[in-house]
């Protein structure tokens, strides 16, 4: 029996109205009911995904920042925490300032960029984040920050993923979330990482969890979950690896996988 679920936000939770559905909301509750530890797991900001999760009527730990940061709802204590490097945030901004790209961080669970841009102003209107600006720069990377985030085109991300790579080492996780945004983290910082910090948290087999996403950012808990649930809107490369691939996130596939696996019903 399935125990604990950790569900993505963008695209999967959420539908392109950027809403939970009615349905979804009454899935989310029946589970919770059946005594099944439901949380969220996605690369926003805390604050961010606390919205949501209070919304959806969620009391529990939730994974941000990709895995960065796992914190509870009710008290927000701090449960798993993962910075990135400071030499590793170094070299990030060294190579960005060298290469004109955009770079955000996050220190104290607020968004920083060094200037404003059309990157900024779209990013934030896509997650409802306020943002600041701090021309700089330089003063924020010696500060401990959960992640690093370069916005771009999507062509011109994958030819830069494998130089950064090699430029972080095994100090870091990179990773894209959509298209034009790559992220980079602590190596642990990932929801795979977190995913297994949570099961063990609450006393649980990772065989008794449920990982639902849509993008690459979500194959780590994908692999590590019992079940790992790709949305039928995921990139190919997702449903690859995903052990089931549920309805879109227009269709209530959050809704569709609680049924079938946890409530058992007919689907």
């Amino acid at each position: 029996m399935y125990k604990l679920i950790a569900i993505d936000i963008d695209d999967t939770l959420i539908n392109d109205d950027k809403e939970v559905t009615p349905a979804t909301q009454h899935a989310l509750e029946e589970a919770v009911a059946e005594g099944v530890v439901v949380t969220l797991a996605t690369g926003r900001a805390f604050a961010s995904a606390q919205a949501i999760a209070r919304q959806t009527g969620l009391n529990v730990p939730i994974i941000t920042y990709q895995g960065a940061l796992v914190k509870n709802l009710l008290d927000e204590q701090v449960l798993y925490e993962r910075y990135l490097p400071v030499e590793a945030a170094r070299k990030l901004y060294e190579y960005c300032l060298k290469h004109d790209l955009h770079l955000q961080t996050y220190i104290d669970d607020k968004l920083y960029a060094r200037e404003e841009n059309q990157k900024i102003i779209d990013y934030t209107a896509l997650n409802k984040t306020k943002y600041y600006i701090e021309p700089d720069f330089a003063k924020l990377i010696e500060l401990p920050t959960p992640k690093m985030l370069i916005i771009d085109e999507p062509d011109y991300l994958d030819e830069i993923t494998p130089v950064l790579r090699e430029l972080l080492g095994d100090q870091a996780h990179v990773t894209k979330s959509k298209p034009n945004f790559l992220e980079i983290m602590h190596h642990e910082g990932t929801k795979g990482h977190a995913l297994k910090f949570l099961a063990g948290h609450f006393g649980f087999e990772l065989s008794q969890t449920i990982a639902i996403g849509d993008s690459w950012n979500d194959h780590e808990m994908l692999e590590a979950a019992g079940l790992g649930v790709a949305m039928a809107n995921s990139i190919p490369a997702l449903k690859e690896i995903a052990d089931y691939v549920t309805l879109s996130n227009n269709e209530d596939g959050v809704k569709h996988v609680i049924d079938k696996f946890v409530l058992k019903r007919e689907v």
